[in-house]
């Protein structure tokens, strides 16, 4: 195994800088390579790590020096390149969501596999000092039966924010709305905490921006297959941005996260201490231009480590499925007027 894993980088948006700075940062990684359709900005970008530009995706899958591709490009493009990834023997990291459509993410992950390459999707807060002692709470049974779990996205997304780009709020390439972009990452967590989802019923609504195909707000009522029941909020109309919130409910104690951060952490057994607080400001409801990539830099690391020892991602690609047909399921709810069954 080589002890350096060469890092090339498709699309270098807002996202990028992150994947970048952690690449650049951890021990055994090294940024090479940046591809994107616009020559200038992918040589600013590039610069300042060295890498070499291509503005041809299939030219620099050919760069044999490649060990692991990050995929940062519009959602609805995930499948497509990491497949062509995969066929030429790299390794995947892809940002959330892993596509926009189960078709697309069937078709990649038996890609994968039959090219044996590693894959993991970008679910950071997994790593989030606050979620891993939940997760260890939940496991040893500290919080005793789960009865009632929340996802709450109380962001703001300006109408700029959605003309910047062509492909933002379309249903092709993003997929959706505040629901699969915005709010990913607490709906993840939701079902990492609680366990499988069995049912959704809810509605889904465009009330304060223009010239977007999908929601800008988004209500689901959960039935989880343990029997505890939720409810998931996505929503970037809430002027000027507020809090992504996590609330776990049990038989024996009480858990609500927010922003990252322990709100409560309350228990019937005065023997349970509270957990780390963690790095503040992971992430804000208004912008995620300023969020800190500890959480990032820790999941590459742990993918690093996967490759080399040769075991499986814990934010694999069927762990990514799961959320999204969660979040599918709650659109086909709120067109259909009906309950979705997950199976």
């Amino acid at each position: 195994m080589k002890e350096v894993l060469n890092f090339g980088i498709v699309g270098y948006g807002m996202i990028a800088k992150i994947h970048a700075t952690c690449i650049d940062e951890i021990q055994g990684a090294k940024l090479i390579a940046v591809c994107g359709n616009n020559q200038n900005k992918a040589e600013s970008f590039a610069a300042s790590y060295g890498a070499q530009v291509y503005t041809d995706y299939d030219e620099m899958l050919a760069n044999k020096d490649i060990d692991v591709v990050c995929i940062l490009t519009p959602s609805g493009t995930h499948a497509e390149l990491g497949m062509a990834a995969a066929l030429s023997g790299k390794h995947i990291i892809v940002e959330k969501p892993i596509d926009v459509t189960l078709e697309a993410t069937d078709k990649l992950l038996e890609t994968c596999r039959a090219c044996h390459v590693k894959l993991c999707c970008i679910s950071q807060h997994r790593y989030d000092p606050a979620i891993v002692e939940l997760k260890k709470a939940v496991d040893t049974n500290q919080l005793g039966q789960l009865n009632f779990g929340v996802s709450r996205t109380t962001w703001y997304r300006s109408q700029e924010y959605y003309d910047s780009n062509s492909w933002r709020g379309t249903r092709a390439l993003d997929g959706g709305g505040a629901l699969i972009n915005q709010s990913i990452h607490y709906v993840d967590l939701l079902q990492y905490i609680m366990g499988p989802v069995d049912q959704v019923f809810s509605y889904c609504a465009n009330r304060a921006h223009e010239r977007i195909e999908v929601e800008d707000i988004a209500a689901a009522t959960v039935k989880f297959k343990n029997g505890a029941i939720g409810f998931i909020e996505g929503n970037t109309a809430a002027y000027p941005g507020f809090s992504a919130r996590l609330e776990i409910y049990g038989s024996e104690g009480s858990v609500i996260i927010e922003n990252d951060q322990v709100k409560e952490w309350k228990f019937k057994s005065d023997r349970i201490e509270e957990p780390p607080k963690g790095e503040k400001n992971h992430i804000v409801g208004s912008s995620n231009a300023n969020i800190s990539h500890d959480s990032h830099k820790k999941q590459i690391q742990d993918f690093l480590l996967c490759i080399k020892e040769d075991r499986e991602p814990s934010v694999n690609g069927w762990e990514a499925r799961k959320t999204l047909e969660i979040i599918l399921s709650i659109y086909q709810s709120s067109k259909t007027g009906l309950p979705v069954k997950i199976k």
